[in-house]
C-alpha cells in the first residue's frame, strides 16, 4: 500500500488496494513518435474511443522508492537492447462509487490528481501476445505521488503543465490540454465499462519524449499544483 498525503489538510489517502486503469495513445504527439518504439502489431489503431489497459498494483511506489528493472529476468530472452522507457501522465484518483456517468457529472467523483510514472518494458510488450499487460506490470514499474491535490484545489485537470526530466535534462514538456480523451471523457467511457469504486487510479497517457531508463539514473516527472514525483532506477 501507498500513502500519499492530501495537499492542503492534515489527512492522507491509502492507495494500492483498488484497479489502475491506464490510458494509451491520449497524446497525438506521442503516437506520432512510437513507430520507432513499438512494432506495428503492438499499435492499436489510433481510437474513436479510449484504449484502456491494466496495471496491477503491485508496481506502485511511492517518491523516493526505486524503480527495479529486472534485467536478469529480462536478459533470459536474449533482447539485444532492452529498453525500459519512462512515461510522465496524470493520475486520478476517484473518490466515491461511480457507474454509468455523464461527462458532465464525472469530475464530481474524483478525490484528487497526482503525478504517475507508466514505467513499460518494451522488449516484453513487443513480443506478448496477450497485449501491454506483462510489460506494464512489473514490480515498481508505477511511481506515484508526491501527494494528492484534492479536485477542488486544481479546477479544470484538462490545463496543467506536465513534464519528466531524466538526470537533471527535460525529456518531455506538455500540457493535459493535449490530451485527445479529457479526464471528464475518460471516466464516463470507463465506468461506462466498469464500477469505479474509491481509490481506483486512472491513468490518463504520457506526451511524447519517452526514452528509457537504465540502472543510476535519476527520473522526476512534475505536473502543475501537484508537485514532483522523484525515483532513482536500479536494476536486479
Amino acid at each position: 500500500m501507498i500513502v500519499l498525503p492530501i495537499l492542503g489538510s492534515n489527512r492522507s489517502f491509502e492507495l494500492g488496494a483498488g484497479k489502475i486503469v491506464a490510458v494509451g495513445l491520449n497524446y497525438r504527439d506521442h503516437i506520432a513518435e512510437l513507430p520507432g518504439i513499438l512494432k506495428p502489431a503492438a499499435l492499436p489503431d489510433p481510437a474513436k474511443e479510449p484504449i484502456l489497459f491494466a496495471k496491477t498494483p503491485n508496481v506502485l511506489i511511492a517518491h523516493g522508492d526505486s524503480i527495479v528493472i529486472p534485467a536478469s529476468f529480462i536478459a533470459r530472452y536474449g533482447f539485444g537492447e532492452p529498453r525500459t522507457d519512462y512515461e510522465a501522465e496524470l493520475a486520478v484518483v476517484i473518490g466515491r462509487h461511480c457507474r454509468n456517468v455523464s461527462v458532465a457529472d464525472a469530475l464530481s467523483y474524483v478525490l484528487g490528481y497526482t503525478c504517475f510514472n507508466d514505467v513499460s518494458q518494451r522488449d516484453i510488450q513487443n513480443r506478448d501476445r496477450a497485449g501491454w499487460f506483462r510489460g506494464k506490470s512489473f514490480d515498481t514499474y508505477g511511481p506515484i505521488g508526491p501527494a494528492i491535490a484534492p479536485a477542488s484545489m486544481i479546477g479544470d485537470p484538462g490545463r496543467l503543465k506536465i513534464e519528466c526530466r531524466l538526470n537533471g535534462k527535460t525529456v518531455q514538456s506538455s500540457n493535459t490540454a493535449a490530451m485527445i480523451f479529457g479526464v471528464g471523457e475518460l471516466i464516463a467511457f470507463i465506468s461506462a465499462n466498469m464500477s469505479l469504486e474509491p481509490g481506483d487510479i486512472i491513468v490518463t497517457g504520457t506526451p511524447s519524449g519517452v526514452g528509457k531508463l537504465s540502472a543510476g539514473d535519476v527520473v522526476e516527472v512534475e505536473i502543475e499544483g501537484i508537485g514532483v514525483l522523484r525515483n532513482p532506477v536500479t536494476e536486479s
